[in-house]
């Protein structure tokens, strides 16, 4: 999921810049560690990635490409996670994801305050940008089947548990549930192999993480249903998304319609009322019931979605990435383009650290991955944290958010922030002026409720 206007919490200093040559060939600098042992003649570096998601396809793909010996373990291959689908304008170049994935681009998004005050986003657009609207299962089989093609072995599986190393350099044994029709057997066939590293990309009930002992981490519920409307209520959302904020959608989240192929996905979330979901659910349609009148539910979805990075990422030759790493934005809720990055990040450290696999990868390999990926990305997270913080608290603050997404200028940051990842210093005087109209708003709405407390009393 991702909540564009949630991007205008990006530093008031910065905005984003489009990055040229995205589909331009990618070299990989192979650095092996001096002490890092060279594997035996006509053996290449095993490892396993366990989840076939935006992290674990992407993972797959490149350590294939990369010369590593790869398998990749899936329990569910028509997985239809809840997830808003949007993905960013520079995740179809820079994956390059054939445009054919992409079920809707949207260029306007509304944004509805708790009184339903309506924001129309999407006037610094220009004609060639847009946010990709994708399915799940559609774009997680793609991936996975683009990682089959570079060398990777797909297997339909339960991934149970890993047993560690005894040894320095030793093998990882991996337990896991084999799913297959022709043997008969229910539940699956139990069977094990050995690796070299292990990668987990198992959302956010990783297993993986488990096993290494990586911590615990506040988590939201998400509630999703793929709603099939009438055609003519359709032509609404062709181009158009729409987020709902208020405590009746969700005391700490948004909800919000977007559309798909040939229906609209309706959902919302929360991390501090779980049990009320699905009265925040019902509260969303309703907010939307003009739209989406008529239609018929055809799918319900729920899942969890981490808050913030878990304390322990990585613990000898395993490491985490995506949800399983919980790489999801607070605020916005967006994890797609950041799984398929951390994905791909932690693969080319370890082809890297492998010289191409021909050498065993360390610790410090996979933590190289982990240092570059905060240092692009720890600032986004840690401010989507405070804003979330300042408006997501009440209705009145959402009420100020609203307003202040009317404005061009916090239209163009949070557009160009969210489409491109990438910041550079903005213009000083507007970043002032939108300080100013941010107080502004806030000191609005702390006084409307003030008043509409005293009405209620």
């Amino acid at each position: 999921m991702t909540s564009l206007s949630s991007a205008v919490a990006l530093p008031s200093s910065c905005r984003a810049r489009p990055a040229g040559g995205s589909r331009r060939a990618r070299l990989l600098v192979t650095r092996a560690a001096a002490s890092s042992p060279k594997l035996p003649s006509g053996r290449r570096l095993r490892v396993a990635v366990v989840g076939g998601g935006p992290a674990g396809g992407a993972a797959a793909e490149a350590l294939a490409k990369g010369g590593v010996e790869t398998v990749l373990i899936e329990r569910k291959m028509d997985n239809c996670k809840p997830c808003g689908g949007a993905i960013p304008l520079c995740m179809v170049s820079e994956f390059d994801l054939p445009l054919d994935l992409v079920d809707r681009k949207v260029r306007k998004m509304k944004m509805i305050s708790p009184s339903n005050v309506a924001v129309d986003i999407g006037r610094t657009l220009a004609p060639h940008e847009y946010i990709g609207m994708v399915r799940r299962e559609v774009l997680d089989a793609y991936l996975r089947s683009r990682a089959q093609s570079a060398g990777a072995e797909v297997v339909n599986g339960l991934f149970l548990r890993y047993e560690a190393p005894k040894e320095p350099n030793g093998s990882y044994v991996v337990h896991y549930n084999h799913y297959d029709s022709s043997n008969g057997k229910v539940g699956g066939e139990k069977r094990s192999f050995e690796v070299d590293a292990i990668v987990g990309a198992d959302g956010a009930n990783s297993r993986v993480a488990k096993d290494m002992g990586a911590g615990d981490y506040e988590y939201a519920i998400a509630f999703q249903e793929r709603v099939k409307i009438p055609d003519d209520k359709m032509v609404y959302y062709e181009e158009r998304a729409e987020m709902y904020v208020g405590d009746d959608v969700s005391p700490d989240f948004y909800g919000w319609v977007f559309p798909k192929c040939d229906h609209v996905a309706v959902g919302t979330g929360t991390v501090t009322h779980k049990a009320d979901i699905k009265k925040f659910q019902a509260a969303t349609r309703l907010r939307a019931k003009d739209k989406i009148e008529g239609g018929r539910i055809i799918r319900v979805e729920a899942h969890p979605i981490p808050e913030h990075p878990r304390p322990k990422r990585v613990a000898g030759r395993v490491t985490l990435v995506g949800d399983a790493a919980g790489y999801v934005t607070k605020c916005s809720g967006e994890g797609i383009y950041f799984a398929a990055k951390s994905g791909r990040m932690c693969a080319e450290a370890i082809v890297a650290g492998s010289a191409n696999g021909t050498r065993m990868v360390e610790e410090s390999d996979l933590r190289k991955y982990l240092a570059e990926f905060d240092r692009l990305y720890w600032p986004t997270y840690k401010v989507l944290d405070i804003l979330q913080k300042v408006f997501y608290r009440s209705n009145s603050a959402r009420e100020a958010f609203v307003e202040m997404c009317a404005d061009d200028y916090v239209q163009k940051m949070t557009f160009d922030s969210y489409l491109y990842k990438r910041v550079v210093p903005g213009n000083p005087l507007d970043d002032i002026k939108l300080a100013v109209n941010t107080i502004g708003s806030l000191i609005r709405a702390t006084a409307l409720r003030r008043e509409m407390e005293k009405v209620t009393l």
